[in-house]
């Protein structure tokens, strides 16, 4: 079975947080083991960062690990716009199909926070090394997609849209 990526590793630990309660990063290991994921201590300790995970006290005492409330995308958006303004290289399309072009190396990063942010009417990312293909709901969507993130890179913020 193949290793899933790096947005499907987070969403599944981010799912996994959710809906039972873990005192250790051991235990966080063997549930997404369970899942078909095998990872390393310090791989799962940079993906519970990267998801805002923290440890609280659980109703009976014990410390327990816990997704950031409520903060998932815009903590998403904020770093998918910081990430366009650092590594967006160039950005076109054609009718639901957007290219992203980012350094070598960095296309599955930038597809991940993309991803994550849940901007509207896209559907889903593929990432190569230095390529992202974006595929948007409609052909409106790309253009808003493309207009979004033009604009994040210019200001490294995330982009405000009003749909009517």
């Amino acid at each position: 079975m193949a290793s899933p990526t790096r947005a499907g590793r987070l969403a599944t630990l981010r799912q996994l947080l959710g809906e039972a309660c873990y005192t250790s990063q051991a235990e966080l290991m063997d549930a997404l083991a369970e899942h078909g994921i095998t990872v390393s201590q310090p791989t799962l300790s940079k993906d519970l960062l990267e998801l805002g995970a923290v440890r609280q006290r659980a109703v009976g005492g014990a410390l327990v690990y816990a997704a950031a409330a409520e903060a998932g995308e815009n903590e998403a958006l904020d770093k998918l716009a910081r990430l366009c303004a650092e590594l967006l290289q160039s950005i076109r399309h054609a009718g639901t199909q957007i290219l992203v072009k980012t350094p070598p190396g960095a296309a599955q990063y930038f597809a991940s926070y993309l991803d994550l942010a849940g901007l509207p009417g896209v559907l889903g990312t593929i990432a190569g090394d230095d390529t992202v293909l974006v595929i948007a709901t409609d052909n409106e969507a790309a253009d808003r997609t493309v207009g979004s993130i033009s604009e994040m890179t210019k200001t490294g913020k995330p982009a405000v849209r009003k749909h009517s």
